[in-house]
Parts: structure tokens; sequence; C-alpha cells
């Protein structure tokens, strides 16, 4: 029984960063995840050597990039120490290696949660080698997430303007979500939020239910109607380290 409980939570885990069909019944955040993956998907041959995937977490999307070593680092927290995932810990300021160490940086939906940009992007700068590429993700649209550590947002002019202050040259930027889908996916992200203090059986049928049905009109919506670069979920950069 254990075995397959341990099955079926790895299969629901997956659908959660890997959403397939099923996806579409068990995942709220199903748009801004199959955005996320499909956008990652596209940009992980462009990084290549030695990686580092900043504020790693559970490094989800490790096996998206064919790279000689990954490498996780993590901020140093009572969760990122119980989780065991990160291969390293660092206390928010200073990364624990030494300079031009990664020929491929990965920082995947971290940036909102840095209130030190400017000294955070020095050190993606300083640890990356002359020439090295950064694949940066990070939300436009989104509500406020892992209180109280949770700083900003960043329009595209701003985004643009982060990288190529501390620099970095944008090779190629994508805003993801940038179409009706986007009003739909926030619908499901407040249910989520509301029924957190709900039961856990009830929780389930809401989400097979309700979001389910959210998630397929969005699909339907999605390709009835036109596309809006100005409201979006996600931007998505790659940029190349030039000084």
């Amino acid at each position: 029984m254990k075995f397959y409980l341990k099955k079926a939570y790895f299969y629901y885990h997956r659908q959660m960063f890997f959403p397939g069909w099923l996806a579409i019944l068990v995942n709220p955040f199903y748009f801004a995840r199959k955005g996320l993956l499909s956008g990652i998907q596209e940009l992980a041959p462009k990084l290549s050597g030695r990686l580092l995937d900043v504020g790693c977490g559970t490094k989800p999307y490790e096996t998206l990039f064919s790279v000689t070593e990954y490498v996780g680092l993590d901020i140093d927290s009572e969760e990122s120490r119980k989780r065991s995932i990160a291969d390293h810990l660092y206390d928010g300021k200073k990364f624990p290696f030494a300079d031009e160490s990664f020929d491929s940086i990965l920082c995947n939906q971290v940036l909102e949660h840095v209130f030190n940009p400017g000294e955070f992007m020095s050190e993606i700068l300083r640890v990356l080698k002359p020439g090295g590429k950064l694949l940066l993700t990070v939300p436009f649209v989104w509500d406020e997430h892992e209180q109280p550590f949770d700083y900003a947002r960043y329009s595209s002019f701003g985004l643009h303007d982060l990288l190529e202050k501390h620099g970095f040259k944008i090779v190629k930027y994508k805003k993801l979500g940038a179409d009706i889908s986007i009003v739909f996916q926030l619908v499901n992200t407040y249910l989520f939020k509301i029924l957190q203090g709900i039961p856990r059986s009830l929780n389930i049928f809401m989400t097979i239910t309700f979001m389910a049905f959210i998630n397929l009109a969005g699909l339907l919506a999605a390709r009835l109607l036109p596309d809006n670069p100005d409201l979006f979920l996600d931007h998505i950069v790659l940029a190349e380290k030039i000084r």
C-alpha cells in the first residue's frame, strides 16, 4: 500500500511541474506551470558545462538540462535544511563559490524573493564565466506567496534594465501566459488560497471539479480570444555575461 501511495504522490508531484493532460484536473497552477515548462524546455539546450541552480528548491527541472554538473544552491533556512536537496546553502548575500566557477546559471522564480536585487545580480555575475549564460524566470502577475519573503514584481522594462546594468546582454526574452488564460489562472490561484483551511477531502473535490472546469474553460478561451502582450504571468530571459 505504501508503495502505491508513494508512486501516486510522485506522479502527482510531477504533474505540478510537468503538467500533462491529467494536470488539467489536478493542478491549480496549470497555466503558469505549463508556460514555465515550455519556456524552460525551449531554452535549456542553450545552457551547458557546469550549471548552478540558484534558489533550487526541489530541483524540479534538473532533468531538462544536459550539463556536465548540476549544482543546487538555496538560502540557508530551516526548510531548505530539512529538505536536504540543495548541494550548498548561502546566507542571502554572498554565494559560497569562487569567481567564474560556472558556465551557466538557472534562476527560476526566485528574484521576486530577493530584497537586495543589485547585490544578488552582482553575485550571479561574479560566479559566472565570461560569455556564460543565465536563464532567468520571474513572475509579473501573481499573488503574494511564501510570505513574508515576497518583495517585488518586475515590468519587462525594469527587468531588462536590471540585467543590463549588471553586465548582461539579453539574448532572448519572452512573456509567458500573455493571453486570456491568465484570468483563469488567477481565479484558480484565488480558489487555491481560500480553500487551504478546509478538510483535505473537500479540497480535492473542489480541485477536480471547479478548478478543473476553470482550466478547461481557460484552454478554450485562449484558442478563441486574442493575446494581450501587456498582461502576462511570467517573464523568461536568456542573458549572456558580457563583462
